[in-house]
């Protein structure tokens, strides 16, 4: 991937989640001059763990080879629906960066008390690793988990996509997207 390519595109995945059985997806394509170039849509089980089949169902149902990088809203969605960053590059074979916006200690606690016994949750929860802090151009500073691309290419990645506060463009859209799709009851 030539990140510096003006042509670079990104698919931004973000939810709108309100207390329902079921959370929105939506996905927008973005060039790296901003341009809005695609989207697409999806759903996931609130509390389920279908949040990994989601995202690769999206890619797959693009349909596109000129996708560069996916960039997702988050590890855990919908309540706890985590989504495997290692499974979504092995079956896409694009590179993705996880994006979040607060400092936390981690949810271990929140999961045992939520999901006592579901260790299938848990440890997928722990492989999601560490996240590593980035100051962007804009002063605001979000964490990242880059997979399939080196940590120094999403950082830069990252700020390229922001244009101003701390959410990079194709995530503020998709998260925009996703708040209307979800309030219109098309995708619920």
């Amino acid at each position: 991937m030539h990140i510096a390519k003006k042509g670079l595109r990104v698919l931004g995945i973000a939810e709108s989640f309100s207390g329902r059985a079921v959370s929105t997806l939506a996905g927008i394509v973005m060039r790296k001059d901003l341009r809005i170039d695609g989207a697409v849509f999806s759903r996931v089980t609130v509390g389920g763990m279908d949040a990994t089949a989601a995202v690769t169902g999206m890619v797959t149902d693009l349909d596109r080879r000129d996708i560069n990088l996916l960039m997702i809203s988050g590890s855990v969605i919908a309540w706890y629906n985590i989504i495997d960053p290692e499974a979504v590059w092995k079956t896409t074979r694009i590179p993705l960066v996880m994006v979040t916006y607060e400092e936390s200690e981690g949810l271990e606690e929140e999961i045992a008390h939520h999901f006592p016994g579901d260790s299938a949750r848990m440890e997928a929860y722990q492989r999601l690793g560490e996240r590593r802090p980035v100051t962007l151009r804009t002063g605001y500073e979000i964490y990242i988990r880059p997979y399939g691309l080196a940590w120094g290419d999403a950082a830069r990645l990252c700020n390229d996509f922001t244009l101003e506060g701390r959410v990079p463009e194709p995530l503020r859209v998709a998260r925009l997207v996703a708040r209307g799709v979800m309030r219109s009851g098309i995708c619920s």
